[in-house]
C-alpha cells in the first residue's frame, strides 16, 4: 500500500533568520572528575564517547522506561575537561537537578542550575547560520559547540536551529549583534520551528508519559542501544527488540488556538471514551490555528480521523515530518536461548 503523503508545515510563513531571546529552556552544568561517567550511567545517550566540543540528544528516564526529561547536551570546548552542559525544559530543571543529585553518592560530581549565569538565545529559519557567522564570527556545524568570546558557544542542532549560550553579562551585546542580522522573534516562534523539525520537548505536563521510541527519540538519535545500563534501559531495549510499538510522534495542524501540552486526542477508531493520543508540544501557526506534535496510536493516524480534546473536537490534520516514521511492526518472537 502506498504511503500517505501529508502536507508539510510551511516554513516560509515564518520569516528567517530569526533570533529568539526566550527558548523555554534551562541549563544545568554537571562538572567534576566523574561527571562524564556519571551522566553516561544516568542518561539514554552515549555520553562516554562524546568528544570535547561535541553534543548529542539525551533523555532521562524513569525505571519504567518513561521519559522524565530530554534535551541536548554538550561538552564545552573550553574550560574544565569534566564539564557537561544539559539543555532541558525550564519547568523540569529543578526536578531533574534534584533527582540526579540523589544518585551522585561518592562520585566527584557537582550539578548546578546555571540559568542565572548564562543566557540562552535561539536562531532559526533560512540563513540563520550565515547570521551567526556574520554576527559572532563562528561557523556552526551539527552538534558542534563552536566557542567564541570566552565562555560563549554556538551549537547547531541537526535540524538547523542554533542555540547560543553566553554569560549573562555579555548577553545584551551578543543579542544586539545577532539582531542586526536576524529578526527578533519570541518563544512561540522557537516552538514552531521545533515542531516543524519533529523534535519533541518533554515538559512538566508530559514528564513520565512516553517511552523514548513513542516520542521518536530513537529516530532522532537520542538513544544508544550499544551502551550499558541506565535507568529504564531494560524496558527501552525490550521495546526495541521484542515489543510492538503501537504509537509514535506525529505532526498535526488544527484550527484550535492555545493548545496546551498533555491535551488528549480522540478518534472514532477507539470509541468515545478512550483517548488515542497526547499532545507533546504546540505553537501558534502564523497562518492561523496551531501546529503541534502528539504521540498518537498508529491505527488512528491510518484512519485519518483524529480530534482534539473530545471525539467531536477540532480536527487534527496530519502534517509531514522531515524524517520517516516506521509503521507499527508485529510483535517479535522471543529469541531462542
Amino acid at each position: 500500500m502506498a504511503a500517505t503523503v501529508y502536507p508539510s508545515l510551511n516554513a516560509g510563513s515564518v520569516p528567517g533568520p530569526v533570533v529568539c531571546a526566550h527558548v523555554g529552556s534551562a541549563l544545568l552544568e554537571v562538572s567534576g572528575d566523574d561527571a562524564v561517567a556519571f551522566l553516561h550511567g544516568q542518561l539514554s545517550s552515549d555520553v562516554q564517547s562524546l568528544e570535547s566540543g561535541r553534543g548529542q540528544y539525551w533523555s532521562y528516564n524513569s525505571p519504567r522506561g518513561r521519559m522524565l526529561a530530554n534535551g541536548v547536551l554538550w561538552r564545552p570546548a573550553t574550560g574544565a575537561a569534566g564539564r557537561v552542559m544539559l539543555l532541558l525544559a525550564a519547568d523540569l530543571a529543578d526536578t531533574v537537578r534534584r533527582r540526579l543529585s540523589m544518585f551522585v553518592l561518592r562520585a566527584k560530581v557537582a550539578i548546578a542550575d546555571v540559568r542565572d549565569r548564562y543566557t540562552l538565545l535561539g536562531l532559526a529559519g533560512s540563513g540563520n547560520a550565515e547570521a551567526t557567522r556574520d554576527a559572532l564570527g563562528v561557523t556552526v556545524a551539527p552538534f558542534v559547540a563552536a566557542p567564541f568570546n570566552g565562555d560563549a558557544s554556538a551549537l547547531a542542532l541537526p535540524d538547523g536551529r542554533i542555540v547560543v549560550t553566553c554569560p549573562a553579562t555579555s548577553a545584551p551585546i551578543i543579542h544586539a549583534a545577532l539582531a542586526r542580522h536576524a529578526a527578533t522573534a519570541d518563544a512561540e516562534t522557537w516552538r514552531w520551528f521545533a515542531i516543524a523539525a519533529g523534535v519533541p520537548k518533554i515538559t512538566a505536563a508530559t514528564s513520565d508519559l512516553f517511552v523514548p521510541q513513542a516520542a521518536n527519540w530513537d529516530l532522532l538519535g537520542g538513544v544508544s542501544f550499544q551502551k550499558g545500563c541506565y535507568p529504564g534501559q531494560e524496558i527501552v531495549a525490550r521495546m526495541q527488540y521484542l515489543g510492538r510499538l503501537k504509537e509514535r510522534l506525529f505532526a498535526f495542524r488544527t484550527d484550535a488556538e492555545d493548545v496546551p501540552p498533555a491535551a488528549r486526542a480522540f478518534s472514532a477508531t477507539f470509541g468515545v471514551d478512550q483517548a488515542c493520543g497526547t499532545v507533546v508540544n504546540a505553537a501558534s501557526d502564523p497562518s492561523g490555528g496551531s501546529v503541534l506534535l502528539a504521540v498518537v496510536q498508529q491505527a488512528a493516524v491510518d484512519a485519518n480521523d483524529i480530534r482534539l480534546n473530545a471525539p467531536n473536537g477540532p480536527r487534527l490534520v496530519p502534517q509531514a515530518l522531515p524524517y520517516a516514521v516506521p509503521e507499527a511492526a508485529p510483535p517479535r518472537a522471543p529469541r531462542a536461548l
